[in-house]
């Protein structure tokens, strides 16, 4: 069966690497190392070998002869250094990491896909970026943080969905490494663990799926789809559950989302599954794949280099043929218009 690789991350060498791609008055500027973290995994953030040739994620070669010794295509999202106070410079960052992407590492593999990284704080420079790169035959989808300091359905950012949607790209939220001025991760402040920290994290990427829900984003913007990289599918289900208890009976209040709320959710929703959601290898695995559509919605995603480095040969030995099919390949090739591999029936 083939593989297709949905989360993959990138990293510069190191910040003298990450200035060459910028430009003044920018490449002068300080900005948060990949380090600035404050929750740093006890032990260790990354794979024994990712950093054979430098800074784990960091060398074309290394990254191909790891994940393409088990997947067919890898989807690389470049990870970058959050929010920052400067939105110039924030933009300044991701736009050089948009370089490094198409100049280092798309010419390097045809199996790469490249993720763009842009700015939801600046919606003007966003916009020049996927309109930058948006015929880009390898580049398949935009990124933006987790970390946003508003709910992503609010209007404000209704021209970079209209952008994105109106240049075909999915958009991946995904957590984001070096630590910039983001707000807490719970709405009443800081955990003090990184174990405490990992099991609701996810939560966040369902404030906004639900915001985007209550807000009218998918009827104002029928073809637009955003993938939750990282997390947050194990808990669909009962949070769509909860708002379609109390949506329905006051779906007056949102004219411009006339629909159950759970009515949004395919053809619009997708989740990266990582070696972190759900059930694990349990009788019942199939059954829950299966709520909510989620078998049409999980996208198997490695996030290699990091510890979490999820196996394909790990995934839930229930699972029918159908659903192992769609996690590892068919639901990512839909989304990202990968070509089918040759040999395989679609």
């Amino acid at each position: 069966m083939p593989l297709i690789d949905a989360s993959v991350h990138i990293f510069f060498r190191d910040n003298r690497d990450l200035r060459s791609f910028l430009r003044e008055p920018y490449a002068s500027r300080g900005f948060p190392d990949y380090e600035m973290d404050w929750y740093g995994a006890p032990g260790g953030e990354y794979v024994p070998g990712s950093d054979d040739a430098g800074y784990p994620g960091s060398d074309p070669e290394t990254v191909a002869a790891h994940v393409f010794g088990y997947a067919d295509v890898a989807v690389l999202h470049p990870m970058t250094r959050g929010t920052l106070p400067d939105r110039h410079l924030t933009s300044a960052v991701l736009a050089a990491h948009n370089a490094m992407l198409v100049q280092r590492w798309l010419p390097h593999d045809e199996r790469f896909r490249g993720t763009i990284r842009v700015n939801p704080e600046d919606l003007p420079g966003a916009v020049r970026e996927i309109e930058k790169y948006a015929d880009h035959p390898q580049v398949v989808q935009v990124g933006v943080p987790l970390q946003s300091r508003e709910l992503y359905g609010k209007p404000q950012f209704w021209p970079l969905w209209e952008a994105a949607q109106a240049a075909g790209l999915p958009v991946a939220v995904h957590v984001e490494t070096g630590q910039g001025v983001g707000y807490p991760p719970t709405p009443s402040g800081h955990p003090r663990t990184y174990e405490n920290y990992l099991g609701f994290a996810a939560l966040n990427y369902l404030y906004h799926l639900m915001n985007m829900i209550a807000e009218g984003v998918f009827e104002r913007f029928d073809a637009l789809r955003f993938v939750w990289s990282e997390g947050a599918a194990d808990f669909l289900t009962p949070f769509s559950w909860r708002m379609d208890v109390f949506g329905r009976p006051h779906l007056e209040q949102t004219p411009w989302a006339p629909r159950i709320p759970s009515d949004y959710l395919p053809g619009h929703t997708y989740f990266v599954q990582g070696a972190l959601d759900g059930p694990g290898d349990v009788g019942y695995a199939d059954e829950w794949l299966s709520f909510t559509g989620k078998d049409r919605m999980v996208l198997f995603g490695s996030s290699y280099p990091h510890w979490q480095n999820a196996r394909a040969d790990a995934l839930p030995s229930a699972l029918s043929a159908e659903q192992r099919d769609r996690v590892l390949w068919r639901n990512a090739a839909e989304l990202y218009g990968i070509s089918v591999p040759e040999g395989v029936t679609p």
